[in-house]
């Protein structure tokens, strides 16, 4: 299985790629965000990669980090999702916009992508809701969102503090998943801290459900 291609970017069509690797042309499909990223024709390219063995047919999907290719991965789990379908939904909303619109339960956001209905868009929700929070807080530690925290807090307001033992698994969890989504440690931590005094019980998946709407621009 090939997991990861590293070499010259030799062509760009509209929907894929060609990578030499040593003498070897390797065809790679990518989501439009994907071949926007990529460098220009002659250059280097490294690309997370996954591949789809059927008994007529054999692809390589290219994808810049481990978490848009997870989520390529769980996307064609859901009955009626295939490659094309997972890359449109990856090139419209990215990684991190699949994990906000599936954690908050707005399959509406995920209809916006080309060949995606209501009723899929419903199926993909329900289906992924609770693997969200796994996929979200990839790509970095918890130790690292809490150390920032303090970094950024030291420079703003302070979040009010996390005083609930009982899930506080939970809230690093969540705060590690807000932060790779891009939210500023000391927002991220204030919105966590307030979630899990709403709900001192709540799981991993609540709370980052719970921060999101609290960090959601008010309208």
């Amino acid at each position: 299985m090939i997991g990861r291609l590293s070499g010259r970017l030799d062509y760009r069509s509209s929907d894929h790629i060609l990578i030499d690797v040593r003498g070897v042309g390797y065809i790679v499909y990518c989501s439009e965000r994907t071949l926007a990223a990529l460098p220009g024709v002659g250059e280097a390219v490294s690309l997370y990669t996954d591949m789809l063995v059927r008994e007529d047919l054999l692809q390589l999907f290219g994808f810049l980090s481990l978490v848009e290719k997870e989520w390529h991965r769980l996307l064609t789990s859901v009955q009626g999702v295939g490659a094309k379908v997972s890359l449109a939904i990856l090139g419209t909303l990215g990684p991190d916009g699949v994990g906000r619109a599936i954690t908050l339960g707005d399959w509406n956001t995920v209809k916006a992508a080309r060949g995606v209905g209501p009723k899929l868009a419903q199926r993909i929700v329900l289906d992924l809701k609770d693997k969200a929070p796994g996929v979200m807080a990839m790509g970095g530690t918890v130790t690292d969102a809490m150390e920032g925290a303090v970094i950024e807090a030291d420079s703003g307001p302070v979040p009010a503090p996390v005083a609930a033992p009982q899930n506080a698994g939970a809230q690093a969890g969540a705060l590690s998943a807000l932060s790779n989504l891009g939210y500023a440690p000391a927002e991220a931590a204030a919105a966590v801290a307030e979630a899990a005094g709403n709900a001192p019980d709540a799981g991993e998946a609540g709370l980052i459900r719970a921060a999101l709407k609290l960090l959601a621009p008010k309208g």
